[in-house]
């Protein structure tokens, strides 16, 4: 066994290095007996013949499986609180017409951040009712497409941005239903840029209190906000809204959010007579990249969070309000993988920790590069979050030592890796097939034209058929902007 000295401590040398770990796939993901992996019994080597590589892949039966686990699961826990629970799918992870349309078939929501996913949904056919829009800095050419198709709510993120949403619903003669995002001052155990309801960033109305400009009163962001809102004659306040991070796996964060927006609702009603019927305690649910992580079942996270509201609204007199959630990394992340091919296998020698030393004095070790069709571009998260994924050999089995190895991508950037430490089989080679698990979510999202590269297709699969959902783009459409060059 042939560990090597520049493993991370949570990465184990693979007893078996053609094992699919669970977590990290789709459930109708296997090996065929032969040893190449299928989705929903189309092979590997199919798509990479019919649709080329790199390639995202989606199962479409297991995106609709996520999701009807999270509403099945969150309605159950709430029913005898609220009634039951509003899953607004993030389309932010991922979303095209075809999934807008999952999305509302599996009786869920959508929440959209701007206006062009706002049209995606339009076009989508998504009822207006069931959308919702979000962002800290809507212009008003969005927030007019929100108020004339009559979304179900505007998710408010600044005080100026109440004013703004009341008179543009008075020039339209529209009444806008609106959420405020709050800031509940509760930090999530994630990565610094993508967590989110501590003070010092730029989403939401904080809880803090702070002293007014009229006198010795003092009232907090998120208090003045809720009594502009309530006071306007165009809107109508239906709750609050935090969203503490993503990538989370303690339901502690949830829960202690939950508390401190009940505890605000209390206080609006005490002091304003403001009743809010709605609260949204986002999303964030943490999925599984690596053997480290280790996602909860949805029901273990309801039932966490509907006993908290339950409390809370029990020892605050309150009338439980109806509860809403956003997952969306946690439902379509796991329900992809990306395909590469491998070109250029290099080795290097580095020097290896001095902690991995039994006389603790420096000793080299070997790390193997595998160079592939894609990279940065088309999942940035390793090089923006420090994201860790895995990756198997996708188009066989291989019964040779496994080797700690690096898959990068074939950008001029030393940072563009993929996947910074798996154990590979030795005998990978060019024109091998690699796959990588948990990329349905912020990376077709997040993708680029670097280096002028194409973006990559995204193929659903269902019932053992394949097919494009969004269409990989060619040269000329990288040109297509490019006046000189027409």
């Amino acid at each position: 066994m042939a560990v090597s000295a520049l493993a991370p401590e949570w990465l184990s040398f693979p007893a078996d290095g053609n094992a699919l770990r669970a977590q990290e796939w789709a459930h109708d993901v296997v090996r065929h007996p032969a040893g190449e992996l299928a989705i929903d019994g189309v092979s590997v080597h199919r798509l990479a013949e019919e649709f080329g590589s790199p390639l995202y892949v989606i199962s479409e039966a297991e995106f609709r499986r996520r999701a009807r686990e999270f509403k099945d699961a969150f309605d159950i826990a709430f029913a005898d609180i609220c009634g039951g629970v509003d899953v607004y799918y993030a389309g932010k992870s991922f979303l095209c017409t075809e999934v807008a349309r999952w999305v509302i078939d599996e009786g869920l929501r959508l929440d959209t951040c701007s206006g062009g996913e706002l049209l995606v949904a339009e076009r989508a056919g998504v009822p207006a009712e069931s959308l919702g829009l979000h962002g800290n800095n809507k212009s008003d050419a969005e927030l007019r497409r929100a108020l004339k198709l009559g979304v179900g709510r505007i998710v408010a993120d600044s005080l100026s941005e109440v004013d703004r949403i009341e008179a543009l619903a008075a020039q339209l003669g529209v009444r806008a239903k609106v959420m405020l995002r709050l800031t509940p001052g509760v930090h999530a155990h994630t990565h610094e840029f993508i967590a989110t309801a501590h003070e010092d960033q730029k989403f939401g109305l904080s809880l803090a209190e702070q002293r007014t400009a009229e006198g010795n009163n003092s009232a907090s962001v998120a208090e003045l906000a809720a009594l502009a809102a309530h006071r306007a004659e165009h809107i109508d306040l239906l709750g609050i809204h935090c969203h503490i991070g993503s990538q989370i796996f303690d339901a502690e964060g949830f829960s202690e959010a939950a508390r401190r927006l009940l505890t605000f609702s209390a206080q609006l009603r005490d002091r304003h007579g403001i009743d809010l019927a709605e609260l949204d305690l986002g999303g964030g649910y943490g999925i599984a990249y690596t053997e480290a992580d280790s996602p909860r079942p949805a029901a273990e996270i309801a039932q966490a969070m509907a006993a908290v509201v339950a409390e809370q609204c029990a020892a605050l007199n309150l009338t439980p309000p109806r509860i809403s959630i956003e997952p969306g990394r946690a439902i379509v992340g796991p329900s992809g993988f990306t395909l590469y091919s491998v070109g250029t296998v290099k080795t290097v020698v580095v020097d290896a920790p001095e902690s991995s030393s039994p006389s603790g004095s420096a000793r080299q070790a070997e790390r193997r590069y595998l160079s592939v069709d894609g990279g940065m571009a088309d999942n940035p998260r390793p090089v923006l979050y420090d994201a860790d994924y895995s990756a198997v050999l996708a188009n066989r089995a291989s019964h040779a030592e496994p080797v700690l190895s690096r898959v990068v991508g074939k950008h001029c950037e030393s940072g563009d890796i993929v996947v910074r430490d798996v154990y590979l089989p030795g005998d990978v080679g060019p024109g091998d097939l690699l796959a990588v698990p948990a990329t349905g979510a912020y990376c077709w999202s997040l993708a680029s034209n670097y280096n002028y590269l194409p973006r990559p297709a995204v193929i659903a699969v269902r019932d053992g058929v394949p097919r494009i959902i969004v269409r990989g783009e060619t040269e000329e459409d990288l040109l297509a902007r490019d006046p000189g060059a027409q």
